[in-house]
């Protein structure tokens, strides 16, 4: 549903909600199901996007072989990175923010990052929370790699 709406729909708006039900309410067995190949090379690293109808957040999964590290990049939408298993850092502007299994990480908007794995023999796994949609919706959304 990519309903664009202007001014003049202004007086369309119900005073009252209604339940938006879609048909789509889960996802099975997401890092199996959905590992997005041309996005994962994209991003040099695996990523699976979770397939659900959400028009404000997006969910991924991510991971960083041993040793493997994110592209330096920033973008207009907020994340938050919860650690699944593994350790390393997160380089956010000139913060070097350590991490492990169990931790969360902020990443603010448009701060250049990098996301380091600092095993040489585990991969680590972590899920990522972004706005990106709505953004995108709003015909804001942005990212740049360095």
């Amino acid at each position: 549903m990519d309903e664009k709406y202007s001014s003049k729909d202004f007086a369309k708006i119900s005073s009252c909600l209604e339940t938006q039900r879609p048909e789509k309410l889960l996802h099975k067995r997401v890092e199996q199901a959905s590992c997005d190949l041309a996005f994962s090379r994209e991003r040099k690293h695996p990523v699976s996007v979770v397939d659900l109808p959400s028009r404000a957040i997006s969910m991924t999964i991510g991971g960083l072989e041993p040793g493997q590290s994110t592209n330096r990049h920033r973008h207009t939408y907020e994340t938050i990175l919860y650690v699944l298993e593994g350790h390393g850092y997160s380089l956010i502007e000139d913060t070097r923010v350590e991490w492990e299994a169990g931790d969360a990480v902020y990443v603010p908007v448009w701060a250049w990052h990098q996301h380091v794995n600092l095993s040489e023999k585990n991969r680590c796994r972590y899920v990522a929370a972004e706005n990106a949609p709505q953004l995108q919706s709003l015909g804001v959304a942005l990212r740049e790699e360095a």
